[in-house]
This record gives structure tokens, sequence and C-alpha cells, in this order.
């Protein structure tokens, strides 16, 4: 069988790390070299000649973590990789996914340009902001879903009181498939925005008198919206909100709005690296699934597998 190869971006180590641990390989050497005016240069020490290499970065706080995995792409291809697959635990500029105003790009269909240019033969990301961001890709996407992490640790938690939220119109499938896998009501947060991550006000459409609620998201930022979300929640009746959210993109005051909140926890993924510890945030790790992910795809078996089924 092909040799498999797995190397890591710099900001992605941490979680680079627990996956090559599960897998049972160490991580390749590779070192980025710096100039002094701060321009980078990936150097892969080892061959990859033939190979199967996986290359880990989540493209967070996204510029220069993008461009780290492009030039390690271009280093692979360069090197005579056999099969070369772009690991991104997070897609940064998947939200930019649609030309929603005039004279605006559609950044998530050029970043996934630039991945296909630097010579990727596939891509491995969980938790796309929108399913059709796949479509913008000639190359095949191992889409894999946080559902996977999320559902067998609510498994082990007393749901006898819950109800699925969403905290917005946009997020109701995501919210809908936990609702109907355990069996239990949804209801909807309308949101209405005045601007970029600053939401004007929430209307709670459902019943949550006395009821423990769990708001379901793909990514928090400034953690405004889950936030507004769990103060309505409350102020309609719910007797606890908790919130359950991949990526913990946590910009701006994120950190002071989830301490300062109604919400009781948030649970998040580890696809981004949390800046500071905060007691209500929980974080559960993602490095098993990519692991067997990136497993079965060596192995050339089936990714859907690896899926929850409602």
């Amino acid at each position: 069988m092909v040799e498999v190869k797995l190397f890591s971006g710099t900001q992605s180590r941490y979680l680079s790390e627990k996956i090559a641990d599960y897998y049972g390989y160490n991580l390749g050497n590779i070192t980025l070299q710096r100039f002094s005016d701060g321009e980078m240069q990936p150097i892969i020490n080892e061959s990859v000649r033939g190979a199967y290499v996986f290359l880990i970065q989540s493209t967070f706080a996204p510029g220069d973590n993008l461009l780290e995995l492009l030039l390690m792409i271009d280093a692979a291809k360069r090197a005579s990789a056999g099969y070369i697959t772009a690991v991104l635990p997070y897609y940064g500029y998947a939200r930019q996914d649609r030309k929603d105003k005039p004279r605006v790009p559609i950044s998530a269909k050029l970043v996934a340009n630039l991945i296909q240019a630097a010579g990727a033969h596939r891509l491995m990301t969980m938790d796309l902001h929108a399913d059709q961001v796949q479509g913008f890709f000639d190359i095949p996407v191992d889409h894999l879903r946080s559902e996977a992490i999320f559902m067998p640790y609510l498994q082990k938690q007393d749901l006898s009181n819950v109800i699925f939220a969403s905290p917005d119109v946009g997020g109701v499938k995501r919210a809908r498939a936990y609702a109907k896998f355990f069996e239990r009501d949804l209801v909807i947060c309308d949101k209405q925005r005045k601007r970029a991550n600053e939401v004007a006000g929430i209307t709670v459409i459902g019943e949550v008198k006395d009821a423990d609620v769990i708001l379901v998201d793909d990514l928090v930022d400034t953690a405004g919206t889950l936030c507004k979300a769990a103060d309505a929640l409350m102020e309609k009746g719910a007797k606890s909100v908790r919130a359950m959210c991949t990526h913990p993109v946590l910009s701006g005051k994120a950190y002071e709005n989830i301490e300062q909140s109604s919400l009781q926890e948030m649970i998040v993924c580890d696809t981004i690296p949390l800046r500071q510890s905060v007691a209500k945030v929980k974080v559960l790790s993602t490095a098993k699934l990519f692991a067997k992910a990136i497993r079965n795809t060596h192995e050339h078996r089936s990714i859907s597998a690896l899926f929850m089924e409602g």
C-alpha cells in the first residue's frame, strides 16, 4: 500500500499531533522559514515522492494560515507527492459563499480556486457554513460533521427535558438534525441584524417554557447572536440554555460576552484553539474523527460510515 505522510501547518500543530497519535504515525518533518520581512517558506524535510500526503491546517485568522497551507501544497506537489489532501478542520471565508450585496467577492469560491490551483487533489473539512461550498470545488470534498462528536456526547446526558434551537433561520437544518435524531422538539430564534456581527433583535418561534434548551450552530464568532438568543429564550421561560458550536472563532469581546451571558455552558470543537480559558466553555476533540477519515481515505473506504444518521 502507498505510504502515508501527515504534515501540520504551524498554527494547527496542537490538533495535528493528536490526529497523528490516533492514526498511529508521527507527524512528518516540516519547518517554516521566515524571511525578515515576514515572507514564508515551508520546507518538507523528508521524501514524499509517490506518497499519500495529508496537510493539516485550519485557516483561522485566515490570511497567514491560508497562505502557509497553499505553500505547503505547492511544496508537496513539486516534491512529486502521489496524492495531496488538504485537511482544513476549519475552512476560513466559508461565510462569504454568495454575492449578498453589490460589488462584493464570493470569497469561499476564491479560496476553493486557490487550493485547487496550488495542487491539492482532495479537500477534507468539517461543518462548512453552507453545504453548497462543496460545489465550489472540482476535486473530491470530504465534509465531516460535528454531529459525530456532539451526538455521542449528548447521548450520555439526560435529555428528557431538552428542546433544540437554532439561533437563526439559516441554521434550522442543522438544529433539526439533532431534534430528529433525539426525537425532541425544535424552536427557532429569528434574528434581525443591523450590520455584520451586530444583532438588532431576536424573536423566539416556538414554546420553551420550563425546558432545557440547546442552541446548535456551526460557528461562534463574537458570540453576540448566541448570547442574545440565550437571553431571549430565558425571557420566554426556558429553564436553562446551553450551546453547541463547532468552530470557536471567538473574536472581539466574545469571551467576555459568553461569561456575562445567560448561557449555562458552551460546547465547542478544537478546530480552532481557544485563546484563553473560559469556565463556561467545554472543548471536545475532533482528532479521532479526522484520524478515522484520513485512514478511510487512504484505504479507499467510505467516509459517510463516520456520520451519525437520524
